[in-house]
């Protein structure tokens, strides 16, 4: 089975994080969190930076690695490194995404998640620290 290595962000302000919906491929319309495919020689953190700059026109801090998460599509197993983050600068724009929402812990699941993305939806909802 074909293996991808990917990151993703989760970015924090305040008490939200930052979820994206796919415009393209086979989950378009699913909801995500923004990142995407290491490139070699990269580390995740910078592949992490790399991917937000060309998908948000951003900045951010990978302030902390939360999990990695391992998933069997019908087609590959996916590999993603999820990292707690924050923004540097305060503009985001969507070039890849087709929207975009700031989302409460308890608004988590009135979207609808990519499978993968779902098992990190769980810890993030069970998470303990009062970080956002």
């Amino acid at each position: 089975m074909k293996q991808i290595e990917v990151v993703a962000a989760i970015i924090r302000k305040g008490d939200k994080i930052f979820a994206t919906q796919r415009g393209y491929g086979d989950f378009k319309d699913w909801w995500e969190f923004p990142g995407g495919k290491m490139e070699t020689g990269e580390t995740p953190e910078e592949a992490l930076k790399r991917e937000i700059r060309e998908e948000l026109s951003t900045e951010i801090n990978v302030d902390e690695f939360l999990c990695t998460v391992e998933y069997d599509y019908s087609n590959f197993h996916l590999t993603m490194h999820c990292y707690l983050c924050s923004l540097l600068t305060e503009t985001l724009h969507l070039n890849e995404h087709e929207a975009a929402k700031w989302l409460l812990k308890d608004e988590l699941d009135n979207v609808k998640w990519l499978p993968a993305d779902l098992l990190l939806i769980e810890t993030l909802k069970y998470d303990e620290r009062e970080k956002w």
